[in-house]
């Protein structure tokens, strides 16, 4: 009965005001948050967009790249200028090939009167003249070499040119060799512990073409070798064509890069990964035709990174006869000298 009569009873303006006053700060926040929500929606959307553009832009620089650029008439001209360039390279190395098989080219050999029975090059280098003197005072002194010359035996330290030619270390050199007169210098072959398979090419082609010779003889420089059991060696063997003389040996090709030894072209040794019989490349003999061989075929004997290796792959393709002396075997004693059983 109460509550219908309080039910009756007529709504102030106080309470119509106050009822008002709680909708509308109800509906404020409803739109306050509505406003959240659409602005955290549209701020999404336009980072994904930016996001879309960036990636969209990378792959379109990509593929700009690996397009091929247009080749101008310029650029032509310069691919079609280097072909010709290598075949024409290629052919004056085949023709002077054939020339140098031929005996076309003439051959400055050292007027000896005779035929040499062996030429030795004793490889040297730039840090080697300490040992170079100790070889002149003993076994390369000035009347050691005219007595073995009057034998038919000439001696020569055999070095490349600098890196940067015509320096000091060019100079020292040709300062020595005017003074001593015993040097075989290869002008056209750089002075280097990674040219060696390329020193031994220019050694032997230099080599035949100035000393007309039975033998010629590749030694270090650290290497105590008495001379006269090399000799004696030699003419056991006298009159022997196609000799490849000296230490034989062959071992695993070393794959691993930073290694010792090396050999980065290893994938051509087969699934073995073994080098073929080859001589120790400490000193090793090759008869006349055998020298004469790499002197004509220069140019496309491949070098490897080792030159003993190197000078046995060259010998593996012809009729070349492999003769194993255990007498040029050597070991490493101290200081890094070599120690062979000639000594």
């Amino acid at each position: 009965m109460n509550k219908e009569m309080e039910s009756s009873l007529p709504v102030t303006a106080s309470e119509r005001r106050s009822k008002s006053k709680n909708a509308s700060s109800k509906s404020y926040v409803i739109m306050v948050f509505l406003s959240c929500l659409a602005w955290l929606y549209v701020a999404g959307r336009m980072w994904q967009d930016a996001e879309n553009r960036t990636l969209l832009a990378n792959l379109l620089r990509k593929a700009s790249h690996q397009r091929p650029r247009v080749l101008t008439v310029e650029d032509k001209l310069v691919v079609l200028g280097c072909k010709d360039m290598e075949r024409r390279i290629v052919e004056t190395e085949m023709e002077l090939t054939l020339a140098k098989s031929q005996g076309f080219l003439k051959n400055h050999l050292h007027q000896t009167g005779k035929r040499l029975f062996a030429f030795v090059g004793v490889y040297t280098g730039f840090g080697g003249r300490l040992r170079r003197n100790i070889m002149r005072g003993s076994w390369m002194s000035k009347d050691a070499l005219a007595k073995l010359e009057e034998r038919g035996i000439v001696v020569r330290f055999v070095i490349g040119r600098s890196v940067n030619r015509g320096d000091s270390l060019d100079r020292n050199i040709d300062e020595e060799s005017r003074a001593t007169k015993d040097f075989l210098i290869l002008d056209g072959h750089e002075e280097a512990q990674e040219e060696l398979a390329n020193k031994a090419k220019k050694f032997f082609s230099t080599a035949v073409q100035l000393w007309d010779a039975e033998f010629y003889i590749k030694i270090d420089d650290n290497v105590d070798l008495k001379l006269d059991g090399l000799i004696e060696l030699l003419e056991s063997r006298h009159g022997q064509d196609s000799a490849y003389i000296g230490c034989m040996k062959s071992g695993d090709v070393v794959t691993e890069e930073g290694r010792p030894w090396y050999e980065p072209e290893w994938w051509k040794f087969g699934d073995q990964k073994s080098y073929l019989r080859h001589a120790a490349g400490s000193i090793f003999v090759l008869s006349k035709n055998l020298a004469q061989y790499i002197n004509i075929n220069s140019a496309s004997l491949k070098a490897y990174a080792h030159e003993d290796t190197s000078v046995g792959s060259w010998m593996m393709g012809i009729q070349a006869t492999y003769i194993d002396d255990t007498s040029l075997c050597c070991n490493y004693s101290g200081q890094n000298d070599k120690v062979c059983s000639l000594v």
